[in-house]
């Protein structure tokens, strides 16, 4: 992929529309494992916590090593380059925490003094810090393509 689809409102509009639905989705999980259906809930967070792999990887990470951390660390007081950074800072954090939880929670991959015992706490943790990164991901799609120049 060149950067020039990184620049393209179109391909970052399909990807803001993917991530609603993602954002949209972890916030119904709540709501279905509440319901009682536990195995819905896990295959419906763990399905997206690892579809946003790719997108991350495919798509935000070049964009963002393309357009953002040329100009740091001078710049990274201006949205442009501050809301990217912190997308992926926190990002990282998020989906790392997100791969940890499915690990605990539906595998014995991690070993029993590395494992949580506090469901609730830590998916709360994910979900919460899930919806600033997408937050971040607004204001940087807002910034990039619809605030005016000069703004």
């Amino acid at each position: 992929m060149g950067t020039e689809v990184f620049s393209s409102a179109l391909f970052a509009t399909s990807v803001l529309v993917v991530e609603v639905a993602f954002a949209v989705a972890l916030l119904l999980g709540k709501y279905v494992v509440r319901s009682g259906h536990v195995r819905a809930h896990a295959y419906l967070q763990s399905t997206i916590v690892l579809a946003n792999v790719p997108l991350v990887s495919l798509w935000m990470l070049p964009a963002y090593l393309a357009y953002v951390l040329p100009g740091l660390p001078d710049e990274i007081a201006q949205p442009f380059y501050l809301f990217p950074t912190l997308m992926l800072v926190a990002g990282a954090a998020v989906e790392g925490l997100g791969v940890y939880v499915i690990l605990v929670a539906g595998t014995n991959l991690v070993p029993e003094r590395l494992r949580f015992r506090s469901y609730k706490v830590w998916m709360r943790a994910v979900l919460g810090l899930w919806w600033a990164v997408f937050l971040a991901g607004l204001a940087t799609y807002y910034v990039w393509f619809l605030m005016p120049t000069g703004s």
